[in-house]
């Protein structure tokens, strides 16, 4: 099948290799722009641009989909079908009409729970049980196609942003060569059930010591490994990546109520408390909460998130 693939980030690649694995006929790979990042600020390709010249691919990126040049490259090309997975740009009409089959999205979550930009760290924010991967038709709404396949997997106590993101991937890129190896019914979303799972914003990883224990151990956990969840120590920022509910007890939210060799609890919102495992300062490394408090000595009454 003559395929054209559109995605960005390192959860589209999976599925793009597993496609050229599977045999079809990759024709063309779409991706954002190279961008500027890590410290020094170097353009650097997305991890799908890597994929496609390592499997000898040809590659497009367009600022936009509505440039009548890749417009007239895509009819061109003229595709069975387009694949996209999180490719970070809207399909316009003029290209959803082009593939022969469409255009298949491979979602990351149970549609309709979820629609929109950040459904992993949504479902670990709202401690949801179980979230999977969608195969939907894609459509002019944000996500609201109807789906040819799903499938769940269930959310561990364990699981980050990013554990749960590498499974899903996996099983992104099994599932979308599944559905174009057979035919599939589309199945309509039941628009009541939608939830929206709104892009993340930096301000949302900021630890409220108000909230209840296990309320900020998901954030911990959602934002893992971005944007990082933080709090203040001493005036300066401190992120924690490892955290678990403690046992109920009393004290001001935000502050220390036990310092040992191996955990740092802090007291939280309703009685709660939260024990912190590793953490992280401005400018210095991740470290277990042992290795910390050698270099950053917390004694129990000290207060954080001031």
């Amino acid at each position: 099948m003559k395929i054209v693939f559109a995605g960005t980030p390192e959860f589209a690649a999976p599925a793009l290799t597993t496609l050229a694995e599977a045999g079809h006929d990759i024709a063309l790979v779409l991706t954002q722009p190279d961008r500027r990042s890590g410290r020094g600020l170097k353009t650097a390709p997305s991890p799908v641009k890597r994929t496609a010249l390592a499997l000898g691919l040809r590659v497009e990126q367009p600022a936009t989909l509505k440039d009548p040049h890749i417009v007239a490259i895509l009819r061109d090309v003229a595709p069975d079908v387009m694949v996209v997975a999180a490719y970070g740009l809207l399909l316009p009409p003029v290209v959803l009409g082009i593939p022969r089959r469409g255009c298949l999205n491979i979602h990351a979550s149970l549609l309709p729970r979820w629609r929109g930009a950040a459904p992993i760290q949504r479902a670990l924010l709202a401690g949801d049980a179980q979230t999977g991967i969608s195969i939907m038709q894609m459509e002019a709404g944000l996500d609201t196609g109807p789906v040819l396949l799903r499938e769940a997997i269930a959310i561990t106590p364990e699981d980050t942003a990013q554990t749960l993101h590498d499974r899903l991937a996996v099983l992104g890129a099994r599932l979308i060569v599944q559905v174009l190896g057979r035919d599939s019914e589309a199945v309509p979303q039941d628009a009541t059930q939608a939830t929206y799972a709104a892009k993340i914003e930096r301000q949302e990883a900021q630890i409220d010591w108000q909230e209840a224990a296990f309320t900020i151990e998901r954030r911990i956990r959602a934002f893992n490994p971005a944007p990082g969840a933080w709090t203040t120590c001493r005036g300066a920022m401190l992120k924690v990546w490892r955290a678990s509910v403690g046992a109920n007890g009393t004290g001001r939210p935000g502050t220390v109520t036990s310092v040992d060799s191996g955990v740092i609890t802090v007291a939280a919102g309703g009685g709660t408390t939260l024990a912190l495992y590793e953490l992280q300062r401005a400018g210095g490394k991740r470290l277990p909460a042992g290795a910390f408090l050698s270099g950053l000595p917390l004694a129990r009454g000290e207060r954080l998130g001031e």
